[in-house]
């Protein structure tokens, strides 16, 4: 099971780019099909927001720490950020943790937590 996940988001398409800005997002979840087609990722899923000004959708990446590492240093990978990155504002890719991920995060936190002097 997914431990791990990569956050991919992205706001308001640049001006004038748009069509290439649809084209580079069917690019991006034809790779990721293919690439869960092949077991080198477990699972992905495709959120698009109602207008707002901020945040336009994202995609969620789930896999082990190996298979997200992997993906991230994929040639077609990286050429599709940097198009992305081209036509798009505030896009980003955030690491995280998932499913048993949280618990060992957590308890990272929580050791941490036991350092820190606590007001009441």
């Amino acid at each position: 099971m997914a431990d791990r996940v990569l956050f991919i988001s992205w706001g308001s398409a640049v001006r004038g780019r748009e069509a290439r800005g649809l084209e580079v997002f069917n690019e991006a979840l034809g790779m990721l099909g293919r690439r869960q087609q092949e077991g080198q990722i477990e699972s992905f899923d495709v959120v698009l927001f109602e207008p707002n000004g901020e945040m336009n959708g994202y995609v969620a990446v789930r896999g082990s720490a190996a298979q997200i590492e992997t993906l991230r240093q994929d040639e077609d990978f990286l050429h599709n950020t940097a198009d992305a990155t081209l036509i798009v504002d505030g896009f980003r890719h955030i690491a995280g943790y998932t499913n048993e991920g949280i618990a060992r995060q957590m308890a990272i936190y929580q050791e941490a937590l036991a350092e820190v002097p606590q007001l009441t």
